[in-house]
C-alpha cells in the first residue's frame, strides 16, 4: 500500500492499493475510486463505542472500508477543512490524541476511540472529547491551514492555543489553562491554552478555525438538522 498527499493546502490523499489491501475512511471522505474496489459501510467498532465516537467526538456514525479486488486500485480521500493533510504514524504501545473532526482515514490495525478530558484538564477548543488513536499503522488528518510538527525534548515546554491543536502524543504531560491572568484571558483574545511538557510530539495548524467561524457569524451548537453542516462542534447553516 502506498500513499501520496497531493496539492497541499487544497489537499487530497491518494491511496494506491494492491489486491486484498484495505483502508478505512470517514464517511463522506471519498473523492474518487479507480479499479475494482469493494466498499463495506459499517459501524466503527461495536454499537456502544460507535455511539460514543459519533456523538462525543463529532465523527460520523459509520465508516467505509475499501478493499482492493485487484492490483493497481486508487482512492482519493479528503476532509472538510481547507488545509494540509498529514500522515501520523501510530506504533504499538503508544498513540495520539487527535482533534475531533480532523480524522480522514486509517490503515488496518488502528483503533479509534474518544479521550475524556475531564473537568480537571479543561477542554481542547470547543470539545470535551477528542479522538484517541491507538494500535499500529497510519492515521491521516486534515486541518485548517498548514500543519506543523514539533518534537519536544524532556524538560521542554510549549504553550499552544487550543484551537490550533491537531494531534498530541497520548503519553505526553499536558494541562489546559487560562492564557495569563484574567485580564489577558478576557482582553488578549487567546482564552484557553494547552501547556505541553516534553517529551512529546505535537501537530498544530497554522490557522484558527474558531476565528473563521466567528468571522462567518456561525453559532456553536450540538444540534443536528438536515439543512446544516456540523464541524468540530460548530454548525454551518
Amino acid at each position: 500500500m502506498e500513499f501520496q498527499i497531493l496539492k497541499n493546502p487544497m489537499s487530497i490523499l491518494e491511496v494506491h492499493l494492491g489486491r486484498s489491501e484495505t483502508v478505512t475512511a470517514e464517511a463522506g471522505a471519498l473523492v474518487f475510486m479507480k479499479g475494482d474496489i469493494e466498499v463495506d459501510t459499517k459501524m466503527r467498532s461495536g454499537f456502544l463505542k460507535t455511539v460514543k465516537v459519533s456523538l462525543l467526538g463529532s465523527e460520523s456514525f459509520f465508516v467505509n472500508k475499501y478493499t482492493a479486488r485487484e492490483d493497481g486500485c486508487v482512492l482519493g480521500l479528503t476532509g472538510p477543512p481547507v488545509g494540509d493533510i498529514v500522515e501520523i504514524p501510530i506504533t504499538q504501545g503508544s498513540g495520539f490524541i487527535v482533534q475531533s473532526g480532523s480524522y480522514i482515514a486509517s490503515t488496518q490495525g488502528v483503533e479509534i476511540d474518544t479521550k475524556w478530558q475531564g473537568f480537571t484538564k479543561g477542554i481542547f477548543g470547543s470539545e470535551l472529547f477528542m479522538l484517541k488513536v491507538t494500535g499500529a499503522g497510519k492515521v491521516f488528518c486534515n486541518a485548517y491551514g498548514g500543519i506543523i510538527q514539533k518534537q519536544l525534548a524532556a524538560g521542554e515546554k510549549m504553550v499552544l492555543d487550543n484551537y490550533h491543536l491537531v494531534a498530541l502524543s497520548a503519553d505526553s504531560e499536558y494541562n489546559v489553562t487560562k492564557f495569563g491572568g484574567l485580564k489577558s484571558t478576557i482582553l488578549g483574545g487567546e482564552g484557553l491554552v494547552t501547556e505541553i511538557h516534553g517529551p512529546a510530539t505535537v501537530y498544530f495548524q497554522t490557522k484558527n478555525l474558531k476565528e473563521l467561524i466567528d468571522l462567518l457569524g456561525v453559532r456553536h451548537t450540538s444540534e443536528t438538522r438536515g439543512d446544516s453542516m456540523s464541524f468540530a462542534g460548530f454548525k454551518i447553516k
